[in-house]
């Protein structure tokens, strides 16, 4: 796809669609919002588009037709909904129980699925981080202090366990201090494993007062990236701070950061560093 394909932002909540939509309006990308009924961020409203419910595939359809679409970019969070009650025309009558089954394998496996009902349709799949490359973490130090040897050590030990539990289909994301592995995310999501590290023996993690532990994102091997890249935000740096760590990894080039200049702003006030690992 080029800078002048036409692509819908099928948004879903949180701020990764606005920021995907202020790109492409500031690089004046043709581009239209389909907007999730009750989930996307009202400020999409101020952005060329429409509003459909979760079901209306045929209505999804029309619209990228209407509007000439070639490319689809799908991001945003959507809770996984009750099928047996969801709202559908006759497009989602059609295609929502294949979708259904496919849920059954996981998140990955459901959006994997949704994903496969668009480009049967004949359109291409943009990631987010293709629709706007200026999300994505780069190589190195991106913010905060620069890492101790021990941190880096963390940072490693962190990003190997991560590798190892996204083998198994488990989580994306690890805390690691000392060497020792502190908690692996499941399907509680990453803020909710980040909670639990204050339970922890005191001997173990770090504090406020003495930073230690890493948390790092990555992205399981069966992940499409195009639909699901690991993502942090202000609010991850806040609590990883808030748990004592010290810092943030994850491969360069891997990881979204929505809101750079005030994840980066918040990293820096927090002490806490940010770095993007190149593996050798």
């Amino acid at each position: 796809m080029t800078a002048d394909t036409k692509i819908a932002l099928i948004s879903g909540g949180g701020a990764l669609p606005v920021e995907v939509a202020a790109y492409l309006r500031r690089s004046a990308r043709p581009y239209t919002v389909v907007r999730i009924a009750g989930l996307s961020d009202v400020a999409l409203d101020d952005h060329p588009g429409h509003t459909l419910g979760l079901g209306d595939f045929a209505k999804l359809f029309e619209i990228l037709a209407g509007e000439g679409c070639k490319a689809v970019t799908m991001c945003g969070y959507v809770h996984r909904p009750d099928f047996d009650t969801m709202k559908r025309d006759a497009g989602g009558a059609a295609v929502l129980p294949t979708i259904q089954a496919a849920g059954r394998g996981g998140d990955d496996s459901l959006l994997r699925q949704v994903a496969m009902v668009i480009t049967a349709q004949g359109y291409h799949i943009e990631g987010a981080h293709e629709a706007n490359p200026e999300l994505l973490i780069g190589p190195g130090l991106q913010a905060g202090p620069d890492p101790s040897p021990a941190a880096m050590e963390d940072a490693q030990e962190a990003l190997r366990v991560a590798a190892a539990i996204g083998n198994l289909d488990i989580g994306q994301a690890v805390v690691v201090a000392g060497r020792i592995t502190l908690a692996v995310e499941a399907q509680e999501g990453t803020q909710a494993m980040l909670r639990r590290i204050p339970q922890l023996a005191p001997n173990v993690r770090g504090s406020v007062a003495n930073r230690k532990g890493v948390l790092a994102k990555l992205a399981k091997p069966i992940q499409d990236l195009r639909l699901d890249m690991p993502t942090i935000g202000v609010s991850t740096v806040e609590d990883a701070a808030a748990v004592g760590l010290c810092g943030i990894v994850a491969r360069a080039h891997h990881l979204l950061i929505v809101d750079k200049p005030a994840v980066f702003s918040r990293a820096h006030e927090l002490g806490l560093f940010i770095y993007g690992h190149e593996p050798a």
